[in-house]
């Protein structure tokens, strides 16, 4: 069997870069370099066939004229800002991305804790699963006879015209600007690089630094992954930081948020409330102090690391990944193509 050597790069940890390659095709010879150096990189690339990139890092000519055998750049998500087409398109290197369903299903997650949250929701179904008859007499409705709220809730709002901001901005980040352009929500960025001002204007986002996030956003939607930068980077300062009654949502990596210091700034009524995912002890701890917020009826949504779906890190789930390049050794059309 012939046997295409692929490079791969990734900045992704050791756990899904074994799926990667479980789910990988056998007709390719993978090596996998995380974060590498750039000659590194451009001595990987030399007879290298296909170039996968996984969500982020910079593509350029130098790169494209260092794989003389390169015939496919795949770019496991959405965005291709840093591949340089015009030098693939003039070396005859096809350019694809590959919507990834985790990322995806992660952003639906995020849109979901915003609604959860700003419709209080475990507080308001917990009213509406009693039936209690403190509420007064039920009567059979029509188009005239109803009651409205009738458990007197108080802000009880939505998304429309809030202010969002994405902490840690990548492929999540951007799936979620698209889910929430046509809401009419002030969507803001933080991110060590801006993206380029096209990229803003498609997904109608703007560029702030991190004080400026914190600061203006009603909702703050943390995806940072973690390095030993961001251990435990958000915490009570940022908090302080944040508008009186604004709301913190998270599906970035758990030992990213000081859960103590989010539980009192929730408990203090600072924030008014927070929708969490991933934790910095997983499963769960018993004693996390967002468990006994939630459970007293404080507007706390406990997930428990569902979001990217139930087979975020498995190799069945990375199966499609590959798709584009089996269709091309296939001689079959290639979907999503860029170039």
């Amino acid at each position: 069997m012939t046997r295409f050597k692929t490079v791969f790069t990734t900045e992704r940890g050791h756990r899904h870069q074994q799926a990667a390659l479980e789910a990988a095709p056998a007709s390719l010879d993978i090596t996998i370099l995380r974060q590498p150096e750039r000659q590194v990189l451009l001595g990987g690339l030399d007879d290298a066939v296909y170039f996968i990139s996984e969500r982020v890092g910079a593509i350029d000519a130098d790169m494209i004229h260092a794989a003389p055998q390169l015939k496919l750049i795949l770019r496991l998500g959405s965005l291709t800002y840093d591949i340089d087409t015009d030098a693939a398109r003039q070396a005859g290197v096809a350019v694809c991305y590959w919507p990834v369903g985790s990322v995806i299903r992660v952003a639906e997650h995020m849109v979901m804790q915003m609604l959860a949250l700003s419709k209080k929701l475990r507080e308001t179904e917990a009213i509406a699963l009693r039936a209690s008859t403190e509420w007064g007499e039920s009567k059979r409705t029509d188009e005239d006879t109803f009651a409205y709220n009738w458990s007197h809730r108080s802000n009880v709002e939505g998304l429309w015209q809030q202010t969002v901001g994405i902490m840690g901005f990548g492929e999540i980040g951007a799936e979620l600007a698209r889910r929430l352009k046509g809401w009419d929500v002030n969507l803001l960025y933080a991110k060590r690089r801006r993206l380029p001002e096209s990229l803003e204007q498609e997904l109608g986002m703007t560029y702030v630094d991190e004080d400026t996030l914190f600061r203006e956003s009603d909702y703050i939607a943390n995806l940072l992954p973690y390095f030993r930068s961001t251990d435990l980077m958000i915490g009570a300062g940022h908090f302080d930081r944040m508008k009186d009654g604004a709301s913190l949502v998270s599906c970035g990596s758990g030992s990213v948020i000081d859960e103590a210091a989010l539980a009192e700034a929730i408990r203090s009524e600072k924030l008014a409330g927070c929708a969490l995912d991933t934790y910095e002890w997983e499963p769960i701890k018993a004693d996390n102090p967002l468990i006994a917020l939630a459970e007293s009826g404080h507007n706390v949504l406990l997930t428990p690391h569902i979001a990217a779906g139930a087979t975020a890190a498995a190799a069945r789930e990375r199966l499609g990944d590959y798709s584009n390049i089996v269709n091309h050794i296939e001689g079959k059309p290639l979907k999503y193509r860029v170039v």
